[in-house]
């Protein structure tokens, strides 16, 4: 027992540099990771807050993501590296070995390598950004995070959505640039039509003016006309051109107002009717 005590004392008294070496780059390896962590969210706030528009902002806000998981898997590799060859263990049949069977991992695993890049161009074109509200993969959300293999949506109940990049065929972005508010009003057809629309665009100048959403709204009022000859109603559209993420907010408001404004002008509106027409029976008999 002694002796394999010495042994081993004496292999570890041998190796006492290249411990030392090994224990040095863990040591740098865990110091960088940590200077990369705290780093990159300093410079990924400095750059955002000297872009120009929010859009620049956020996409600035989403790369930083992919950025600092990049270099922190570019830093454990170059770790890993150092530390085999400290070893003696020659890195290139690793390295050959390695690619042998990442080929023979990448045809097993082509939905992951698509996620990948997806991923990589969904980043590139700057489809999606972080705190964009979007449609993708049948689902719809906040952007809480794009990575380059998933994207992350929480929707308006709370419930996240983990969405594979490579199933993402369509993005719909409802936060790119600018948004439309899209009402539609809808009147009975004994309504005077001019004098409904003449209602909307006073409440509509009222909200641009005088509400708490004015520097939401980015132009007037716009009246499509009548869209559609409903049931039992005339159907009136119109949309507002607001800044993103603000479409909603500004559509609840409006039919706030609205109902309101048509109850002081006596504008019905209406609800389903049912006409009945019933005919006489005659209830003399055949002779």
């Amino acid at each position: 027992m002694q002796k394999h005590i010495d042994s081993i004392l004496a292999l570890a008294m041998g190796h006492t540099d290249t411990i030392a070496r090994v224990a040095v780059i863990l040591i740098l390896t865990s110091i960088l990771l940590k200077l990369t962590q705290r780093i990159i969210p300093r410079l990924r706030d400095y750059i955002a807050a000297q872009q120009s528009s929010r859009e620049d902002s956020q996409r600035i806000l989403t790369l930083s993501r992919v950025l600092r998981y990049s270099v922190n898997v570019a830093i454990v590799a170059v770790a890993a590296i150092l530390v085999l060859g400290e070893f003696g263990i020659s890195v290139a049949p690793i390295l050959g070995a390695a690619g042998v069977i990442g080929l023979a991992i990448g045809f097993g695993a082509q939905s992951l390598v698509k996620d990948y890049f997806t991923g990589f161009f969904l980043l590139l074109e700057n489809q999606i950004r972080h705190g964009d509200v979007v449609e993708a993969g049948g689902k719809a959300g906040l952007v809480e995070e794009l990575t380059l293999r998933y994207l992350k949506l929480r929707d308006y109940s709370g419930n996240v959505h983990y969405i594979p990049n490579g199933t993402i065929s369509v993005v719909t972005n409802m936060s790119l640039g600018y948004a439309y508010a899209v009402i539609d009003a809808s009147i009975s057809y004994d309504t005077d039509i001019d004098h409904a629309i003449a209602a909307m665009r006073e409440v509509g100048e009222d909200m641009r003016h005088g509400s708490d959403l004015r520097d939401k709204i980015l132009d007037a009022l716009e009246i499509a006309g009548v869209d559609d000859w409903a049931d039992s109603s005339i159907v009136i559209r119109c949309r507002f051109k607001v800044v993103p993420l603000e479409q909603w907010n500004v559509r609840r408001e409006f039919l706030k107002r609205l109902k309101e404004a048509f109850d002081r002008a006596n504008i019905e509106i209406p609800f389903p009717h049912l006409k009945i027409i019933t005919a006489a029976i005659d209830s003399g008999t055949n002779k």
